[in-house]
């Protein structure tokens, strides 16, 4: 499957979903939850927003931060995210539905890191070597003549 968010796009949607992690314990009514509800989304949008900011794309503001880490983080964030209720159990907290916020905002992130344009895991790195240089396999050409 081919990459389809530009980074610009990503970028924008990076810059809000960090807002919404930020402001999700308020928004959603988890404050009163567990500690793991109220500070797991904060910290993690914090980071985001970081990185965001710090980010090479046509939308970062310092573009020191490789996108491609970036989108590495995104899906290993997106992942702790989603998994963090059953993990820290609070899930069935807040009549049950407690999950939701943390399950779809990771959903979120995870898809983003996978998704865009520059994602090391669906775009292959090219990497030609220079005329005249010794790869790899050239140094044993000649040698092995059984």
């Amino acid at each position: 499957m081919k990459p389809f968010i530009s980074t610009t796009v990503y970028g924008i949607l990076t810059y809000i979903l960090s807002l919404t992690l930020i402001a999700s314990p308020w928004l959603f009514g988890l404050v009163d939850v567990s500690s793991a509800a109220l500070f797991l989304p904060i910290f993690i949008g914090w980071l985001q927003l970081i990185m965001c900011i710090f980010a090479d794309t046509e939308v970062g503001f310092i573009k020191q931060f490789p996108v491609q880490i970036h989108m590495v983080l995104d899906v290993v964030m997106g992942f702790i995210l989603m998994v963090s209720p059953w993990l820290y159990t609070f899930s069935t907290m807040n009549s049950g539905t407690a999950f939701w916020p943390a399950l779809l905002l990771g959903g979120l992130l995870f898809f983003l890191g996978i998704f865009t344009k520059k994602s090391p895991f669906l775009t292959k790195t090219h990497r030609a070597t220079p005329e005249g240089q010794i790869t790899s396999t050239d140094s044993f050409e000649g040698r092995l003549n059984i």
